[in-house]
């Protein structure tokens, strides 16, 4: 497989907002937004890689158009997570610094692939 900027770094985002729910859960015994946070930062990458094989332009800009949501979702939980204290500002800043290039990267995919003009299949 083609390596894509994008897909790894949703799958790395992915994995250290899983580490950061079990910590959530095992330390600091947050059950509600810590989960919140957790659905929305791994559907990121989840939609991402569903864009990634789709197999038309309508199907794709549909799947980055969600990742884009979720990881604007997951910016509000990060930044509730930091304000009320469950994470320390350190941890707080360097997952939202992570979720803004992900945002940043998919306003350029999603700009660029509404934008084309090719004679392929734009259902």
């Amino acid at each position: 497989m083609k390596y894509n900027i994008l897909a790894e770094k949703s799958y790395a985002f992915s994995l250290r907002a899983t580490r950061m729910y079990q910590y959530l859960l095992r330390e600091k015994r947050e059950f509600i937004l810590s989960k919140q946070f957790e659905r929305a930062a791994t559907s990121i990458g989840a939609n991402i890689e569903e864009g990634i094989g789709a197999l038309t332009r309508k199907q794709f800009i549909s799947k980055m158009s969600i990742a884009y949501g979720e990881a604007r979702e997951t910016n509000y939980w990060i930044r509730l997570l930091s304000d009320t204290d469950y994470i320390d500002p350190k941890s707080g800043k360097s997952m939202l610094d992570d979720c803004t290039e992900l945002l940043k990267i998919l306003t350029a995919v999603l700009k660029t692939a509404k934008s084309r003009k090719d004679g392929g299949n734009t259902d």
